[in-house]
């Protein structure tokens, strides 16, 4: 286990963060007085640029990031990523496609998702010959070597037809194999039939195809659309754009890659976790207001000025573990045999430490953000809230 959770680094960061500024909140979120607040930052020094530098650089590290996101106000935040945040946070009637549908599967071993919108710039194939193909590109270097991809889909957005006759439309997909540029073989991954009149999101297994990219290094990996034209009018499948500059919906329903994938860092987004505040309200009637207990303390990702590039949450309760833990301890405080001991100890020798107030159990926290690339990532960060306080 590291030395610092990556909760005590989160608190720590915004304490540093917003030293000017959180004296004038109490720990329950309540503006103070400004004559409370005055006298605190009477003693408060200004924080250590230094210090302030490396625990940014610190807490980004944990995200994964190398810098500091800079997102464009351009930056595309597809719908199927803040739907897949809602479902698994169980925020369900924030969904916004009516037929917004995820297999379990994806998440059973997977704590990241990521996603990727096709390279425009690669999207004639002068070799096709007859039927109606589509080449679609994407770049995968951003995800990291040590992150292993479990599953993956490809999403194409299809509109209906329009038309009063309903009827299927044959959609192939296939990886294309060798360097770009080359004359490519192909490898068929699915063949569906599609109804003609439904406009909704397709979704094609292509697990395989972004593992063997991976395994060659490439960076790259490459798909050819197959649209089997027929009787009646099939729907639009949105695979490129319909002009030059298009505008309206093109945006988000360009082709979407979907990957997922797991970096051992800990509890999958498929396992449900703890509902903060479930039994351990229990423990927060224990006598005395000095006894260790959990204790409010909400994060806020807008006071730090996070929110540019995290999408959600907009902040969360991180709560925090703080009281004394006198002797005799009781059941309700979780003490460990350890803890018993020390503290009977200390009550006939002083020189002996106390036991100390620790979070004894950890939630993880599903954050919905913006890489340095731009590219939504979806991810499960382990030790992000405290679930339980003891003494330790």
């Amino acid at each position: 286990m590291l030395p610092a959770s990556f909760l005590q680094m989160v608190v720590l960061c915004a304490r540093v963060l917003l030293a000017g500024e959180a004296s004038l909140y109490s720990e329950g979120g309540r503006r103070a007085s400004p004559s409370a607040s005055r006298k605190e930052g009477a003693s408060r020094s200004s924080p250590d640029p230094e210090l302030v530098h490396t625990l940014r650089r610190t807490l980004l590290s944990r995200f994964g990031l190398s810098r500091l996101p800079k997102p464009s106000s351009a930056a595309i935040i597809p719908q199927y990523m803040r739907d897949l945040y809602h479902f698994h946070t169980g925020a369900y009637d924030n969904i916004q496609d009516s037929s917004f549908t995820f297999s379990e599967r994806h998440t059973r071993d997977a704590n990241t998702v990521r996603s990727f919108h096709h390279l425009e710039y690669f999207q004639e194939v002068p070799h096709s010959k007859g039927g109606n193909f589509h080449q679609i590109v994407f770049n995968l270097t951003n995800i990291p070597d040590h992150e292993q991809v479990t599953s993956a889909e490809l999403r194409l957005f299809r509109e209906a037809n329009g038309g009063a006759r309903a009827g299927l439309e044959a959609v192939a997909v296939y990886e294309l194999l060798g360097p770009l540029g080359s004359r490519m073989g192909r490898r068929l991954l699915g063949r569906r039939l599609l109804p003609t009149n439904q406009t909704q999101w397709e979704s094609f297994d292509v697990g395989s195809a972004v593992e063997n990219s991976r395994r060659g290094r490439v960076g790259l990996v490459a798909f050819l659309i197959e649209l089997c034209r027929g009787e009646p009018p099939p729907g639009q499948l949105r695979v490129s754009r319909s002009l030059p500059g298009e505008a309206g919906g093109w945006p988000r329903q360009r082709p979407l890659l979907v990957t997922y994938g797991r970096d051992g860092s800990g509890r999958a987004l498929g396992s449900r976790g703890k509902r903060h505040g479930g039994r351990q309200r229990a423990r927060q009637r224990s006598r005395g207001r000095n006894r260790c207990r959990r204790r409010p303390l909400y994060v806020d990702f807008e006071r730090v000025g996070w929110t540019e590039w995290i999408i959600a949450p907009r902040g969360y309760n991180a709560f925090y573990c703080q009281g004394e833990c006198r002797f005799p301890l009781a059941d309700h405080m979780n003490s460990s045999s350890h803890a018993i001991v020390q503290t009977l100890v200390n009550s006939v020798n002083v020189n002996i430490p106390k036991a100390c107030c620790v979070p004894t159990e950890l939630s993880p926290v599903a954050m919905l953000y913006l890489d340095d690339n731009e590219r939504v990532v979806l991810k499960n960060y382990q030790e992000m809230a405290v679930e339980g306080c003891g003494c330790r």
